[in-house]
């Protein structure tokens, strides 16, 4: 590898009888210089210290990643950048890469106790700008959803996004019906009036070539469950006031007077990754919008109500029929199957028919002790192979840990996705480079947990599968086995090792 080269970087906006021209700033850093006749110099005339869009400095930059430069040089700390976060981001690139840094006329050297000080106080108030600047868009947030705008991001189904001229004649973003709707009404109406479920109704809206955004295989329960669970399409009366602060709701941006039905609704707000935005509502913001609302509260209540009953049946012993779940898929369409409890025995159902309605497979022929009974018969072999005694505590909490982390990025995802369609030219190129870490953190993840690791064996020895309790068994299978494929009388074992 070549020897790192000490650097200077100039610039310029425009020339000025009072400002010191490139080739001055030039000279004075190379008297800093411990050989001058090397340096390497990155120039940028005509060009703006309001941000760091400059060719010279990205060349730099690029070379600093490189392991080119050993130092940088400038006339002034201006010359590099008039913004602190600017140059707090950078300096966190240099110091990664072991980069001094010097400005000639502040007397500014980072290989000195002094200059590293400097740094030190020039990082605090870079965070502080940072903060400024997040609690401001925060606030900015906030303000335009009580003020009834939409927040950004896709339109909700039977929707579309706009923009109308608010009080003071400025364009600010809402939403405006389409075609869709119908298809939206009906929903609710079926839904509220009917003795019908979810399930019913996606077939129906399926079977009827009705397209289902986001979901091109057809409608499913989640994304009936979300239209139904949205207020956007409520009219946000006295009643709907009354039934989110009974859900104890964070906070109501409107008082009641103002929930007269003449416009829908919005919830927004943070939540824990593992929490569902209807679920728990601590955290979150009522507030009316600057659209009308078409569908009765009444109906609209009526939903809910049906909507948290399933709910609470639904959760109930949740994972707890068997072992093995989250492995056992559909041999036929690759589906996740579920497993349903009738007279103490337990039967496989594929959800890809039930919910998305693309598999044509009824029923199994085996049962779910059968299965279990032929995949403990295989870990068993398995479990004898294993050549150190030790519980796999940690192996597991890394495990869970990593599906963690793996959930906490997905969110952060999707939440860059939806703010794409309001984002500027500048804020796109922020958000696409987010996008781009957060995919090449989710590979690395993948990689760690998915990759098949014979070591894994080491910490089963001296496990008696058929002794351990339900929790105990399920965190030896999930550990040795990818999934499991089921078909009508036989299994396909995928195992990680």
């Amino acid at each position: 590898m070549t020897d790192k080269l000490e650097a200077i970087y100039v610039r310029q906006s425009k020339d000025k009888k009072d400002s010191l021209s490139i080739e001055g700033q030039i000279e004075r850093c190379r008297l800093e210089c411990s050989h001058p006749d090397t340096v390497l110099v990155y120039e940028d005339r005509g060009f703006s210290g309001k941000n760091t869009i400059r060719p010279g400095f990205q060349k730099m930059q690029q070379d600093v990643k490189e392991g080119k430069i050993s130092k940088i040089i400038v006339y002034r700390l201006d010359r590099l950048s008039r913004s602190i976060l600017d140059f707090g981001q950078f300096w966190d690139t240099l110091d990664q890469h072991q980069v001094d840094f010097v400005s000639v006329n502040e007397k500014f050297d980072t290989s000195t106790p002094m200059g590293r000080a400097m740094i030190y106080i020039i990082m605090v108030f870079a965070q502080l700008e940072r903060e400024t600047i997040a609690e401001r868009v925060t606030d900015n947030y906030y303000t335009r959803i009580k003020r009834g705008n939409w927040p950004g991001g896709p339109a909700p189904y039977g929707m579309k996004n706009i923009k109308i001229k608010d009080e003071e004649g400025r364009d600010v973003p809402s939403l405006a019906y389409t075609e869709e709707f119908e298809i939206v009404k009906e929903i609710f109406c079926r839904y509220a009036t009917e003795d019908v479920s979810l399930g019913e109704i996606g077939r129906d809206l399926t079977k009827r070539q009705i397209p289902c955004r986001k979901r091109k295989a057809g409608w499913d329960n989640v994304a009936l469950a979300r239209i139904l669970h949205s207020p956007v399409y409520v009219q946000a009366d006295e009643d709907i006031y009354l039934y989110y602060k009974s859900r104890n709701i964070g906070k109501i941006s409107n008082s009641i007077e103002e929930f007269n039905g003449n416009s829908s609704a919005q919830v927004v707000g943070k939540r824990a990754g593992n929490v569902r935005k209807y679920t728990s509502m601590q955290d979150q913001v009522l507030s009316l919008t600057n659209f009308e609302g078409k569908i009765p509260s009444e109906i609209w209540l009526r939903c809910q109500y049906r909507l948290e009953k399933n709910r609470q049946i639904g959760n109930s012993g949740k994972g707890k029929n068997t072992w093995l779940s989250g492995l056992l898929k559909c041999g036929n369409c690759g589906y996740s199957l579920t497993v349903r409890k009738w007279h103490d025995k337990k039967y496989l159902y594929c959800s890809g028919r039930a919910n998305l309605h693309i598999c044509d497979k009824q029923s199994f022929s085996q049962q779910v002790d059968e299965v279990e009974a032929e995949v403990q018969k295989e870990l068993e072999k398995i479990l004898k192979e294993c050549n150190k005694e030790q519980i796999p505590v940690e192996n597991t909490e890394k495990e869970q840990k990593i599906r963690k982390q793996l959930q906490e990025i997905e969110d952060k995802i999707q939440k860059l996705l939806g703010c794409m369609q309001e984002a500027s030219d500048i804020s796109m190129k922020y958000i696409n480079n987010e996008l781009e870490n957060l995919d090449k953190r989710k590979s690395e993840l993948l990689k760690l947990y998915e990759t098949p690791r014979e070591d894994r064996k080491k910490y089963y020895k001296g496990i008696h599968f058929a002794e351990l309790d339900l929790e105990e068994k399920k965190t030896t299978a999930q550990a040795f086995i990818e999934k499991i494929n089921v078909y009508d009388e036989e299994i396909e074992i995928f195992w990680k090792i």
